[in-house]
């Protein structure tokens, strides 16, 4: 499996490296040992981290209500838990959403 998804016993846990402030929100590929995000949000209080939970919730295909942010409040790394979904799943949904 990859360093930046691990499985939890209700969900998945993502490790994340975020680039707030980018044109469009994408997925960026690998970046050491988490998956790197650009973020169209600024990294104003909290505008950033709402889109990020916003997003992962849409790209994934759970509630928002799912999706909570673990570490990072303030850091471009992140650690985010997310509920009602597999490993397999997640990666496949992420996969798909790669940019080449």
């Amino acid at each position: 499996m990859n360093p930046w998804l691990t499985s939890q016993p209700d969900g998945i846990r993502l490790t994340l490296h975020l680039q707030p402030g980018a044109r469009k929100t994408a997925l960026a590929g690998e970046y050491g040992d988490a998956l790197k995000i650009r973020l169209a949000a600024p990294p104003v209080e909290g505008k950033a981290n709402a889109a990020l939970l916003l997003w992962l919730a849409q790209a994934l295909a759970v509630s928002k209500s799912s999706v909570t942010l673990l570490s990072g409040e303030r850091n471009r790394h992140k650690i985010v838990a997310i509920r009602g979904i597999d490993a397999a799943t997640a990666l496949a949904r992420l996969q798909a959403l790669m940019q080449p």
